[in-house]
């Protein structure tokens, strides 16, 4: 980020960014700053545009202020943006699913659109009952953000690549609080004359921040991430996909049996890394961390095999009940006194 951030006089592209979104503070308009950009910058890829905002961040710029203007930095940078299409993803990257995603979620924003150009037709309770029932879906919008939050973001933070991704989280949750009040707004109207405030005032300000995100993600996200991850972080992205879930869409059935191979393989294998520390499915431990763990749990754990052998019980102070070593390998029906047997046998049965 140095070279590629200086314009013809020298000038850090940072810099002129920096000062755009001030004087926008300041009353500069949309066209003047729009203006600005496009004859002191030129083109600006998507990964400046990212590395600008983390580097803000770094310098103390808070993030409020950022996503105050996020909207205007895609306005603003549309025109600019590199358009160079890269190449094609496979149909089960997990990009090409939230594109996919994206494509279903236009589908809901467009057909908003058609609800309230044509709401003279229909009479105020059907009109009211459509437009819930579109926002409503939108609900499922969830998934799609929370996929990003909980799998892309870390992956971009591991690469000290932080601040963007607080800026848009801090954007899908403004989105998930229009949702929710334009819902409640809807369902307290009763008159046709608070039609147009309920669009201007939350159908609106919903979608143009719905739509804008996804210009975001496409023109910004998507294209840093590919260029920061590895072939690596992609595929656990996708096997981590599966227990999010999707939005509007279904899982790549292509993949789905391949993951669950994958992870019974995990769970067969015990590995060890270079620090000696037990690799597990979704972390690591040390030996000791994991006894520590399992002894210090409010509860005390006796593990059975599936040929009712005993194979471990937790360490833990003050038992309720005495174990001792020798009853490892011993099985579960002979740990008790005969009168309990009949009891221990029906605990099993319902386990199996």
């Amino acid at each position: 980020m140095t070279e590629i951030l200086k314009n013809s006089n020298n000038k850090d592209k940072k810099e002129i960014i920096k000062e755009v979104i001030l004087k926008l503070h300041d009353g500069l308009t949309v066209e003047e700053a729009r203006k600005k950009i496009e004859e002191e910058i030129g083109s600006i890829s998507s990964t400046d545009i990212a590395e600008v905002e983390q580097s803000l961040i770094n310098e103390g710029v808070s993030v409020d202020i950022i996503k105050k203007f996020c909207n205007v930095h895609a306005l603003l940078f549309e025109s600019s943006l590199n358009k160079i299409l890269t190449q094609e993803e496979s149909e089960n990257h997990p990009i090409y699913l939230f594109k996919k995603e994206n494509r279903e979620i236009e589908k809901i924003t467009k057909s908003i659109r058609n609800l309230i150009s044509n709401k003279d037709s229909y009479n105020l309770d059907i009109f009211l009952e459509k437009l819930e029932e579109l926002i409503s879906k939108l609900k499922e919008i969830e998934l799609h953000y929370t996929r990003k939050e909980q799998l892309l973001f870390p992956y971009l933070e591991k690469y000290n690549f932080a601040g963007p991704t607080k800026v848009m989280w801090g954007k899908h949750n403004e989105i998930r609080d229009l949702i929710k009040n334009s819902i409640l707004k809807i369902q307290k109207i009763k008159e046709e004359n608070q039609i147009d405030s309920l669009i201007k005032e939350y159908i609106n300000p919903l979608i143009e921040e719905v739509e804008g995100m996804i210009f975001k993600e496409e023109n910004i996200l998507y294209p840093t991430a590919k260029e920061k991850l590895s072939i690596d972080d992609w595929v656990e992205i996708l096997k981590e996909s599966e227990e999010v879930g999707y939005s509007f869409i279904d899982k790549p059935k292509e993949t789905s049996a391949l993951i669950n191979e994958l992870k019974k393989a995990a769970m067969g294998e015990l590995k060890i890394n270079e620090n000696n520390e037990l690799i597990l499915p979704t972390g690591v431990l040390k030996f000791n961390e994991l006894v520590g763990m399992l002894n210090n749990l409010p509860i005390e754990i006796t593990f059975i095999d599936k040929n009712d052998s005993v194979r471990y019980f937790s360490d833990k102070k003050d038992r309720l009940f005495v174990r001792t070593k020798s009853v490892i390998g011993r099985k579960v029906q002979n740990c008790h006194p005969p009168q309990s047997v009949d009891a221990v046998e029906k605990i099993l049965s319902a386990f199996k």
